[in-house]
């Protein structure tokens, strides 16, 4: 019988300094209050939070030129739960190039 890992290794060749930050069009919940300023949240009609983005689909908080979060301090408790190199990371990640 086959086993899953629980927590695999980085990939050394995936890094956030080469990647396109594909994980910045993910959906993002805000579910605990990290200091998300507010121009950077969106809310449903029932109160949900999420962070905002924009018509190309990236979240509000990345610089288009540098693909940096520009709230990193203060960024969602589940983009501080995205493990670079992480299987959810290397899913979704692409090379600059």
């Amino acid at each position: 019988m086959d086993t899953i890992p629980i927590k695999q290794e980085s990939d050394p060749e995936v890094s956030c300094n080469t990647c396109r930050a594909c994980c910045c069009r993910l959906e993002v919940m805000i579910i605990t209050d990290t200091g998300v300023p507010e121009e950077h949240i969106a809310r449903d009609k029932w109160g949900g939070e999420t962070m905002l983005r924009l018509d190309d689909g990236w979240c509000s908080a990345v610089d288009r030129e540098t693909l940096m979060c520009t709230i990193y301090e203060n960024r969602p408790w589940i983009c501080r739960e995205f493990e670079m190199g992480s299987y959810e990371c290397r899913n979704e990640w692409q090379p600059r190039g």
